[in-house]
């Protein structure tokens, strides 16, 4: 279970990226939404203990995240967003060079890296000096990695940026073939809706909603959206949320649409998420 006790997170220059974050997940995939800026990428930090909270309290399986640093990350794999591979070193060098440093056997780096390289379709180019390889390939050795380590918690933190629309699906289903847990964050909504089992939405460093998609779908049950019309400014978009019923007397003069996981946030914050 991942539990979150009123963590906040000041920065130097004052800038306030977690607020009195509180939550309990005891599920497989819990995905963390936001625009840039929001606290997902600090929140992930400090659960895998790379960042220390200012204040508050983190368990990752039961273990403090500040007082049991070292129990937590025996347990987990984190990559960042910002993780680059080494140039010279082949997808297949990465993964043995990752796994061996985790404590694996050099025979079940080698089992593993294969495998993995495999399912993630990277077999091909497993020999190939990464810097030789596209901007989604090199995004691949390191799901990869989180993949082979078979650890009980993964973080990862937008691992499909850059992935072609193929490439992405090849790797949601890598993903939900794993057996540890998940924590995600990302900018694509069809992600989240593919692969949550929860989500939290923050905003400003608070979390603003939380649950299973449905859930939070809820209060827009039979309801669409309207662009063109409404109280709702997004930049020179208006929008609004209107029964279907009513929905028809504004087919063919305006942008009729159904709601998905993104009118959340406009419902939520007033505002769209930032393309990744």
């Amino acid at each position: 279970m991942i539990e979150t006790i009123n963590l906040s997170k000041v920065y130097k220059d004052g800038t306030v990226a977690l607020d009195n974050v509180s939550f309990k997940f005891a599920g497989k995939v819990l995905t963390l939404l936001g625009r840039n800026g929001a606290g997902k990428t600090t929140l992930v930090r400090i659960l895998s203990t790379q960042l220390l909270p200012t204040s508050g309290e983190a368990y990752v399986e039961g273990f403090d995240i500040v007082k049991e640093a070292k129990k937590v990350r025996k347990l987990i794999t984190s990559i960042p967003q910002e993780a680059q591979p080494i140039g010279m070193a082949s997808p297949f060098e990465h993964l043995i060079m990752f796994l061996t440093a985790k404590g694996f056997s050099l025979k079940e780096a080698e089992e593993n890296a294969r495998k993995v390289l495999k399912e993630v379709g990277l077999w091909e180019v497993k020999d190939k000096p990464s810097d030789e390889l596209s901007g989604g390939m090199k995004r691949k050795i390191f799901v990869a990695m989180a993949l082979a380590s078979n650890s009980e918690v993964v973080f990862l933190d937008e691992p499909t940026t850059g992935l072609d629309p193929y490439s992405r699906t090849e790797v949601w289903s890598v993903l939900k073939s794993m057996k540890s847990k998940m924590v995600l964050t990302t900018h694509y909504m069809e992600e989240a809706e593919e692969l949550s089992e929860e989500v939290i939405l923050l905003h400003k460093g608070k979390i603003i909603a939380k649950g299973t998609i449905p859930s939070l779908l809820e209060k827009l049950n039979g309801k669409v959206r309207v662009e063109g019309i409404g109280d709702i400014k997004i930049g020179r978009l208006r929008i609004s949320y209107v029964d279907k019923e009513e929905a028809k007397n504004y087919v063919g003069k305006y942008i009729v649409k159904p709601i998905t996981l993104e009118d959340l946030f406009i419902i939520y914050t007033g505002e769209r998420l930032e393309e990744s």
